[in-house]
């Protein structure tokens, strides 16, 4: 065997031993992953191999790709709408923003009434929010013209003060995941508004069924997305991209992080993350972030 080959090999057996132990963990401890628990790409000359551990309401269920299915990632990324590892171009449907639906979930953490359901509007295409901590504020751009249900939801909790006095529970500082995650009221992961709503882009770029959309893609530094326990289970949690980071286009982009939000959020990520977490990449941030308000400019 090869030099390479031998690395090849060494690798796909520290993934499953890694996608093994995580599993164990999740049984055991019994919590709810809003996003990706972890995510470990090895670049191999055929392709990446990826793991996803997410939870879809029972912790003890754990969703892996297998390690044998590397030489079909090239394939199937080509047949996506993007280029392969990249987020999809973005082409409207006719029924954007028509039918928002917000239907009622697990009890809310915190008592708030849904956002108004139905056709919402899809203009102005971006909107300001202004969201303040207590580590400095953190500038957005909300992409209304792309996932405009999404951006309805984000801003009646922040109009609602849902988010005042949470904190950011998480932050992961691994090379291919690297993330705050926000807007959980029980700050352990588990808590949301009591309404659950659809993915948008990118999911809503891929055909149903099709393979791509399982294939990990860069959600690029500046990213605004939507945590979830799987598909339709959106609710309150969003995490913000510090570091470009690998995942399945299966978290809904609905903003950007301004200049202000990303030299905050460096300010977080450097000083790492705060002993007892999932492991040294993976926990609560080691600076408490506290969420002030959220607010439309």
């Amino acid at each position: 065997m090869s030099t390479n080959e031998e690395r090849r090999a060494q690798a796909k057996r520290k993934l499953e031993e890694q996608v093994r132990q995580r599993a164990e963990a999740d049984r055991k401890q019994r919590r709810i992953l809003m996003i990706a628990g972890a995510v470990v790409a090895v670049a191999l000359l055929a392709g990446v191999v990826f793991v996803v551990l997410r939870d879809d309401g029972d912790s003890g269920n754990v969703n892996a790709a297998s390690t044998s299915e590397t030489s079909e990632a090239a394939d199937s990324a080509a047949a996506s709408p993007g280029e392969p590892g990249q987020l999809p171009k973005f082409t409207a449907s006719p029924t954007l923003g028509a039918d928002c639906q917000y239907p009622k979930a697990r009890p809310a953490s915190k008592p708030v009434d849904p956002p108004r359901s139905g056709k919402v509007p899809t203009e102005p295409a971006e909107v300001s929010v202004s969201m303040m901590t207590d580590q400095g504020p953190i500038g957005l751009m909300l992409n209304n013209a792309q996932s405009p249900c999404t951006v309805n939801s984000f801003i009646s909790l922040g109009a609602k003060d849902f988010f005042s006095g949470t904190q950011c529970h998480r932050l992961t500082t691994s090379p291919m995941l690297s993330v705050l995650q926000c807007g959980d009221p029980a700050g352990d992961g588990t808590g949301g508004p009591g309404y659950e709503f659809d993915n948008e882009y990118p999911t809503d770029q891929y055909a149903k069924g099709d393979p791509a959309a399982q294939q990990p893609v860069t959600y690029p530094r500046g990213t605004l997305a939507m945590a979830n326990a799987g598909p339709g289970t959106n609710g309150s949690q969003f995490f913000l991209v510090y570091r470009d980071s690998m995942l399945p286009p299966q978290y809904t982009v609905f903003g950007r992080i301004q200049q202000d939000g990303l030299a905050t959020l460096d300010k977080i990520a450097e000083a790492g993350v705060a002993p007892g977490g999932r492991g040294p990449d993976d926990g609560p941030p080691a600076t408490k972030v506290t969420i002030k308000s959220v607010r439309a400019d």
